[in-house]
């Protein structure tokens, strides 16, 4: 039929291929759209379960209250799952911490890179060689040689600025991220 007598435009084959095209193309993006939709929510429950939980976040800082502790006291404080020494150190310990010769030691790190404020050690009580929990918190602990903690796995003696001194360990004890909130507490994290 022709154009006058049917009232319609004639179509040829090159228009349907058009139409065709215009109609595979919108079935394409309609297809891939709720593919992709139908990805990122079946993904995102996975994704979000990679998040650390709440538990874990409520651990992530540690308010400690300094005002308890007195002079040449210890404590031990949980963070992260792990053991933190808080130490008031008294002058002696640290008049011995600051005259240690830097180039003497196997980790050389200053008394004033460890400290904020000279009277506060504050560190991640683990030891460094295989892990263990060095003695040195209470009174009654063997301290080893430098007067700061004693690893009796194998030996480590750490001085009073937590450094290694002798022994297995390569490294000083690690020294937590904290930070001082006020003249009394301290935020580890």
């Amino acid at each position: 039929m022709t154009e006058a007598a049917t009232g319609q435009p004639a179509v040829g084959p090159k228009g349907d291929d058009e139409a065709e095209a215009t109609r595979r193309d919108f079935l394409y993006l309609t297809t891939a759209a709720t593919a992709a939709i139908g990805v990122a929510a079946f993904a995102w429950p996975f994704i979000d379960s990679l998040n650390p939980a709440a538990d874990t976040l409520a651990l992530a800082t540690v308010d400690v209250d300094l005002s308890p502790i007195a002079v040449g006291q210890s404590i031990t404080v949980m963070w992260r799952g792990k053991p933190v020494f808080v130490r008031h150190r008294t002058e002696e310990e640290i008049a011995e911490a600051q005259a240690v010769d830097v180039g003497s030691l196997r980790d050389p790190q200053s008394d004033d890179e460890r400290v904020v404020e000279p009277q506060w050690l504050i560190q991640v009580g683990i030891c460094t060689h295989l892990g263990c929990v060095p003695l040195g918190q209470r009174p009654t602990d063997p301290k080893g040689d430098f007067g700061g903690w004693f690893c009796p796995c194998h030996g480590s003696h750490y001085d009073t600025s937590g450094r290694i001194r002798r022994g297995p360990a390569p490294l000083n004890l690690p020294i937590p991220e904290y930070a001082f909130i006020d003249e009394s507490t301290v935020r580890l994290g």
